[in-house]
């Protein structure tokens, strides 16, 4: 089901633009993505719609708490429109490939800081990194030994 991306935008006050619209949209469907990849995406539809306009409305997606911008260590930010739960992502250390994760099972220690030094916590970031089963996969198929002839 797709959102209602004209109800978002005007629920946080934005008027109802088309490059707004197809941003909302790519985010929706390309989860994870950089900049560049957002604007190649929106030029699908809409091929004159410049650079600028697309890092306009990404901030003001962002500044609203329509999509999330994330940037884990070493790699280029990206943005996502799961906003308002807490989940986190799993990145691959060979490819990049970022996807989500729910908050942790168990005891979860990203929801309650030991020590919050008097801050009002009210998000918590954490990154697992690993290979993703893709690049497991390939990594696996380059260490079989080559077969006898």
């Amino acid at each position: 089901m797709t959102p209602d991306f004209e109800a978002q935008l005007r629920s946080v006050s934005l008027r109802v633009t088309r490059p707004r619209l197809a941003v909302l949209k790519a985010l929706h469907d390309h989860p994870h993505v950089d900049t560049e990849t957002v604007i190649s995406l929106v030029r699908v539809e809409h091929p004159t719609v410049s650079h600028q306009a697309v890092y306009d409305v990404l901030r003001a997606l962002t500044d609203t708490g329509l999509v999330r911008r994330i940037q884990p260590a070493g790699v280029t930010a990206r943005y996502e429109s799961r906003v308002g739960d807490n989940h986190h992502h799993v990145v691959c250390r060979s490819c990049g490939t970022i996807a989500d994760v729910d908050c942790a099972v168990g005891h979860s220690p990203c929801l309650t800081a030991s020590d919050d030094r008097g801050y009002a916590v009210d998000e918590a970031e954490v990154v697992f990194w690993g290979t993703c089963p893709d690049c497991s996969a390939d990594h696996t198929a380059e260490d079989q030994p080559a077969g006898r002839t």
